[in-house]
């Protein structure tokens, strides 16, 4: 890592063959990296997810049965990794935006104290 490099910092989750198949786990490795390098990810790769928050985006990585998701905020210093699942409906569900709002919340404080 170069030390330029944001770190990634993991509040939830993990990108780890299997589930993930050896392809998948290898293309969220390198988008991840871009991200880490300073690149601005647009679609395919990732959208902008307004709804949980300033910052956070949606990484899109398709896999042989699964399209997995890893939700993510872009800070000044890391990139925070705030959860990893398996899409099976065309909304994100709102458990999964909620769990995000909060761990971005506790973060957010536990970084000012």
């Amino acid at each position: 890592m170069n030390e330029t490099d944001k770190p990634l910092v993991w509040l939830h989750g993990e990108v780890k063959t299997p589930p993930f198949s050896q392809e998948a786990r290898i293309e969220a490795g390198v988008l991840l990296r871009r991200l880490q390098q300073g690149e601005n990810l647009g679609l395919p790769h990732s959208r902008p997810m307004p709804s949980i928050g300033a910052h956070c985006h949606e990484l899109r990585i398709r896999d042989t049965d699964n399209n997995w998701r890893i939700i993510y905020r872009i800070d000044d210093d890391a990139i925070l990794i705030l959860e990893v699942f398996n899409k099976t409906t065309r909304a994100t569900p709102t458990s999964a935006i909620d769990t995000c709002q909060k761990r971005l919340s506790k973060y957010d404080k536990d970084t000012q104290d």
